[in-house]
């Protein structure tokens, strides 16, 4: 029924209320729905409270399908036909407007007292996510990336999911992701009740067209509880990563990497366990002491340090 009427018309109505419900039923974020269906949380958020009156018949069919319900019940009921009641004796008038009057501001002392009363504050997270990046990421390198986890309940598990820049890929990870998506830029990874780890470590491939002078942006949630508790929280921390011609390890963007970005650099390599980062292609160009982006070849080369032109400037 539900698709005749969408095959009918190219646009079509939706209760936005209802949209609102089911989505928050289903405990999932406009972050989420707004991924599957291919348009912004903006417009999720605006067709939630009746903002944009119709929608495309397309946008309508993912959102059923992002919702897992059918389309049917998303779609908004005609209105049913009001009878007009019969007009009341004109001098019962006033004490009916007395009387509703007096039993709205009854009402409305009685819920601000039960509010009062019952309101808590909610729960704090069982677990929060920080994602750490690097501050500069060349065209076809590849760059670490980690999101730090803090567990405050080993019950139940939860399912870390990040969202890629456009035309960036996932090239490895610890642990492997349960399920990737290059094309989107959307990976998944379900950890299980019982594992405490501290830390989920990935490399990704930065797309070969990103403009120099450009940035990529990340996005992610953890979601983590079971049944009607389970909440999604957005990933913290780092979330933008300047396109340049400047090594993952060179914090300043200098174009050499110092004995104190070297240690950090150690740092990272060590927390990264699991994933493989090239540290003798590190060595090279921090013993030479200065670097440059080979387009051809794809790679970092060693420099002298007079050669070594500023590949960007300081942060």
């Amino acid at each position: 029924m539900g698709r005749k009427v969408l095959e009918i018309s190219a646009s079509v109505c939706v209760d936005g209320g209802e949209l609102k419900r089911i989505r928050e039923e289903k405990r999932l974020t406009q972050l989420y729905v707004s991924k599957v269906v291919g348009v912004t949380t903006d417009t999720i958020s605006r067709w939630e409270n009746n903002r944009y009156p119709s929608m495309r018949r397309e946008n309508a069919l993912k959102l059923a399908e992002a919702l897992e319900v059918p389309v049917e019940e998303l779609l908004r009921k005609p209105a049913p036909p009001v009878e007009a009641a019969p007009a009341p004796p004109r001098r019962l008038v006033p004490w009916l407007i007395g009387s509703v009057v007096a039993v709205v501001a009854l009402v409305g002392v009685l819920l601000a007292v039960f509010a009062r009363t019952v309101r808590q504050p909610p729960p704090p997270a069982s677990i929060t996510a920080e994602r750490v990046l690097p501050n500069f990421a060349a065209p076809g390198s590849a760059i670490p990336v980690q999101v730090r986890l803090t567990q405050r309940s080993d019950e139940g598990g939860y399912i870390l999911r990040e969202y890629l820049p456009k035309g960036w890929k996932l090239v490895q990870s610890n642990p492997p992701a349960s399920s990737l998506d290059n094309d989107n830029g959307m990976v998944r990874w379900i950890v299980k009740a019982g594992d405490s780890r501290e830390r989920i470590a990935y490399l990704v491939e930065v797309d070969r067209t990103a403009r120099s002078g450009s940035t990529g942006n990340f996005q992610g949630e953890v979601v983590a509880g079971s049944g009607d508790s389970r909440a999604a929280v957005p990933v913290q921390g780092a979330a933008q990563v300047a396109v340049a011609p400047v090594a993952w390890a060179d914090l300043n963007g200098d174009g050499r990497i110092d004995d104190g970005e070297m240690l950090q650099a150690s740092h990272t390599v060590d927390e990264m366990s699991g994933v493989h980062i090239d540290w003798l292609e590190l060595e090279r160009l921090w013993n030479a002491g200065g670097y440059r982006w080979d387009d051809g070849r794809g790679r970092f080369v060693p420099v002298k340090p007079l050669e070594s032109p500023g590949a960007a400037p300081r942060r």
